[in-house]
Formats: C-alpha cells, structure tokens, sequence
C-alpha cells in the first residue's frame, strides 16, 4: 500500500490517540476502558480500509470520512461518560457505542458484498410499501414511549428504532417509482394515464408519502423523521422532473400539515415553535435545551475549553440529539466546522456516485440515501444551533444509538456498493 494512500487513515488514528490520550490523563489515569475503546476503533479502522483498499471495492473517501465521524462521536462519548461518572453515575455510552459500531462495520461489509449481487430490487415495490407499514404499526402495538414519541421497541436492556429501517425501506419504495415512472416524459405518457392531470403512478406514490408521515406522526409523534421523509420525496420530485401540479400540491399540502399540527398539538410542536422563536422567554422550562445547547457553543469559542475542561453533561440528551453542542463546547467551533465539513465531503462524494452510475434503479436509492444523510445532519445541526425549530433525530455516525449506527452504516455500504457497480457498468434490466 502506497505512503499517500495509507496516510489518510494514518491522520485518523492519530486524532483518536491524542483524544482518547487526553482522556486518559484528564481521567486519572485510572480507567482503561478509554484506551480500549480508542485500541479497538483503531484496529478495526485500519485492518478495514486495507482492505476495502486491496479489494479496490468502491469509494474509499466514504469509509474515510464515516471514520472521522465515528472517531469524533466516540471521543466526545467517552467525555460525556467521565462527567458521568464523576457526579455518581455510570457512564456506559462509549463502550456501548464501540459494540454498536463493530455490528455496523459488519453490517456495512455484509451491505457492500451482497447488495450488488441482488437484481430484483426494483420489483419489490408493494412489498416495501407493506414493510413500512408493518414497521410503524408493530411499533405503535409493541413500543414504548420515550420522551413523548412512541418509536422505540425495548428488548430486555437493548432498545430498538424501527423508524430508522423505515428510512432504508421508504428510500427503496420511491425509488422503484421515481426510476421507473415512463410518466416524467410527459410528451410520452398517455393522457388516459393521469388523473387531473397528474399520471397515476405520481399520485400513487404521493399517498404513499403521506399515509407514512401521517402514521409517524399521529401514532408515534415521529414529527422529525416525517420532516425528514417529506424532504427526501420533494427533493427526488425535482430531480426527476415531476408534476408541477403535484409539486404545488406538494407544498400547499405541507404547509396545511404544519399548520394543523402547530394549532392541535400545541403540546409538542407549538412547544418547540415556541422555543425556537424565543427560548430566553422560558429558559427553565420548554427552551431549556436550546438556552442550554447555545450557551455551550459559545463558551466554547473557536477553540474550545478543552477536552475535560467543559461541561457536556448539564445540556440534556448531550449523548444523541445535542452531542454537536458538546462537540463545539470542548473542541471548539472550528471542530464544528470540520464535522459540518465531513458531511459536506459524504454527501458530495455519493452525489458524484449517484451521477456516475448507470443503472437507474441504483441511481435513484443511492440518491435518495445521500439526500436523507444530508438533510437528517441539517435538521438535527440547525435545530441544535437554533436555525430551525428542534427535532428529537440523531447526527448520523456521531450520536449515541444503536439503530442509528447500524442503519447508518448500512446506508453507507449500500452507496459504497453502487460506487463499485456504477464503475463497473453491470448490465441490468
């Protein structure tokens, strides 16, 4: 392997043993479990991209760029313990989170190997529709709720999200429509195929859409991640040139959605509306959070307090949903910066994947799964620095959550895979 090859990878296991070494000392030099988690991220990192390297399967920049996310979440993971343990807690979120990342790696070479090998992905469009369903309404009959969302599903000390498979799956379900609609060429399409207008398969797919956000948001209060899916689906119906009736529709529709919810759940969204506009005017209580998220970032400063020298544990939830204030608090803005920066390099290299792929299919999913990485970053970053109201989502690669990691690492091999197969130019139907 080439020197400048391997030196990326180098880069990175040199950011975890400064950081977890930081631990350590700051720690007292007592507990190991940092240098373990920092000596297992390592090795499986480096024997990965090896060999991802010798294989020459795919992007290597996503698998690069996912590590340094991991490296920073785990790293911050592993402070947020220590400050838990020094009030009296038990800080277990960083070696929990090194077990939910080495199920993801696996998951994410099991993603790259075997996606590729299956040609029939596209015909299993009402199956996906079902799955989606079965997910939400198992989860509605068999979850448990969490801080005021319905979406978890607890296994003895495990818990589980289904609403993070419903991303893959929903993603798989419209690309079978957007990459196979004959209806996009409007020229082409039989007028007997629409209705008012709109071809029928466009309609179909939008009441897809909807009776998804509406069963994620009704029954399990799951208002981000139908956020979330909305703007995967309006995204891809730009791309693909959809009906500028429907597209209006689209957005009359949404706004109405938005509206309805504001006035009749003032509980849960008029709350966060409300903190959102103005958290000072309820600091102690509904803007909490965001006081709390804001004042962190800006003790911070550009470079940080320091690892050890902040106080990541007072800002609720500082494990998932604000672990970017904690991140901004210790290691300062510019390493927000670089986090937001990642995630600009991950979503332009699976644009420029998506764009060089030549089956339509693949060209669709891998789209649509760029598209949800980056808009699930926007959401939870803008809600966090308070651009937009809070949505209770995690930071992909970064926060606290076994569903997330794994689903997020399968995301990853899926658009991996297609980097090979686009390359690869395979003949398919």
């Amino acid at each position: 392997m080439t020197k400048m090859r391997f030196r990326p990878m180098l880069y990175i296991t040199l950011v975890n043993i400064i950081g977890f070494l930081m631990l350590f000392i700051y720690s007292g030099a007592t507990d190991f479990s940092y240098m373990y988690s920092c000596l297992i991220l390592c090795c499986i990192n480096t024997l990965m991209y090896m060999l991802l390297y010798q294989l020459d399967y795919g992007d290597l920049y996503l698998f690069l760029t996912v590590s340094m996310l991991v490296s920073i979440g785990l790293i911050m993971l592993s402070r947020i313990d220590i400050a838990i343990k020094i009030s009296g807690g038990e800080g277990e979120y960083a070696s929990r989170q090194v077990l939910w990342f080495m199920i993801g790696i696996v998951a994410y070479f099991l993603t790259v190997f075997i996606f590729g090998k299956i040609t029939f992905w596209h015909r299993l469009k009402y199956f996906y529709m079902a799955l989606t369903f079965l997910l939400i309404f198992v989860t509605v009959i068999f979850g448990r709720e969490i801080n005021g969302s319905k979406n978890w599903i607890v296994i003895g000390s495990f818990s589980i999200q289904p609403s993070e498979v419903i991303k893959i799956v929903y993603c798989f379900c419209i690309s079978t429509f957007f990459s196979s609609m004959p209806s996009f060429d409007s020229k082409k399409k039989d007028k007997r195929d629409r209705i008012f207008g709109i071809p029928k398969d466009e309609i179909i797919l939008c009441i897809y859409v909807y009776a998804t956000m509406g069963c994620l948001a009704l029954f399990q209060k799951e208002w981000g991640t139908s956020l979330l899916l909305f703007m995967i689906y309006f995204t891809m119906c730009f791309v693909y040139k959809s009906s500028n009736r429907l597209k209006l529709i689209n957005i009359c529709g949404i706004v109405f959605v938005g509206l309805v919810g504001f006035f009749l759940l003032a509980d849960h969204i008029g709350v966060r509306v409300s903190a959102w506009q103005d958290p000072w005017k309820d600091a102690s209580g509904g803007g909490y959070q965001i006081v709390q998220s804001l004042i962190a970032i800006a003790s911070g400063g550009y470079f940080g307090t320091g690892l050890g020298n902040g106080m990541p544990n007072i800002v609720p939830f500082s494990q998932t949903d604000f672990i970017f204030s904690a991140i901004c608090e210790e290691m300062g803005m510019f390493t927000g910066f670089a986090v937001i920066l990642l995630y600009f390099l991950l979503t332009y290299r699976g644009i420029k994947i998506t764009v060089k792929a030549t089956n339509e299919y693949l060209k669709a999913v891998c789209l649509s799964l760029v598209v949800a990485i980056g808009y699930q970053t926007f959401i939870i970053i803008g809600g966090v620095i308070k651009l937009i109201p809070l949505t209770g989502i995690t930071l992909p690669f970064v926060s606290y959550g076994g569903s997330s990691m794994i689903v997020s690492f399968v995301m990853i091999g899926i658009i991996t895979a297609v980097s090979f197969y686009g390359r690869k130019k395979p003949k398919r139907n």
